[in-house]
């Protein structure tokens, strides 16, 4: 199971947010570069970075961040956050990201969604699947679509996604253990849909200790995201060599 930090941005400095409510921001650092160097000094291979300030505007903004991590760092990225056109993808993988995730964009636009899984490939592409109350979250969090979690990325599966990130926003920065149901069902139910290939899924919300992360790990997750455990010192850098 790959183990992902997260740095989310706003206005340049790395923060966390709690549900992502933008108003329980904590920030954790004034340079995100720092924090990244020090994840890849920790053995860290994998970095997933989040533009709030992105999310917020509905296009890409903290690109040049991206850019110096990629540039100073050998981390492999997935970005996420306000991503909604080809010239903000084109900006983002020009910066260096790996990886590009897309949540709203594959509810409100799922042509637009579609023509990038096509032009870029499955591995590039990944799909963002964030939910509360078992609907599929959109525009930062702050609207709840119709789409059922499941259903949403059984959809997607069948036109060629093999990356999902599913966070559950409830679980989100709260440090009480992810939504490993949640997790076995999606996994449990794209394994029997009709499609070349299972999906590879990455837990994120609510990881708070190694505990946590055995979990995710044993029903089968791909990949795990976490930021407050690690910021909050409940999950030490060292703790996470075990998994390498």
């Amino acid at each position: 199971m790959r183990i992902i930090p997260a740095i989310d941005i706003i206005d340049g400095k790395c923060v966390r947010l709690t549900k992502g409510d933008y108003g329980t921001k904590k920030v954790y650092s004034e340079s995100p570069l720092d924090i990244a160097k020090a994840f890849e000094d920790a053995g860290i291979q994998y970095l997933h970075v989040v533009d709030l300030d992105g999310a917020k505007a509905q296009h890409i903004v903290n690109y040049k961040i991206l850019e110096r991590i990629t540039s100073k760092t050998s981390l492999k990225i997935d970005f996420g956050g306000g991503l909604k056109s080809n010239e903000d993808l084109h900006i983002a993988f020009n910066s260096g990201a790996k990886q590009i995730t897309g949540g709203s964009i594959a509810v409100k636009d799922p042509e637009m969604f579609e023509s990038w899984l096509k032009k870029y490939g499955s591995s590039k592409i990944i799909l963002g699947a964030d939910t509360n109350n078992n609907k599929i979250a959109i525009s930062g969090w702050t609207e709840e679509s119709n789409k059922k979690v499941i259903p949403f990325i059984k959809g997607y599966q069948r036109k060629g996604v093999q990356y999902v990130i599913c966070t559950d926003i409830s679980k989100d920065g709260m440090l009480e253990g992810p939504s490993t149901e949640l997790y076995k069902n999606i996994i449990q139910e794209c394994s029997n849909a009709s499609a070349d290939q299972s999906i590879k899924l990455i837990a994120s919300g609510g990881i708070s200790s190694l505990d946590d992360l055995d979990q995710v790990r044993a029903i089968g997750c791909e990949g795990v995201i976490i930021g407050k455990a690690i910021y909050e010192n409940k999950i030490t850098l060292k703790d996470l060599e075990r998994y390498s």
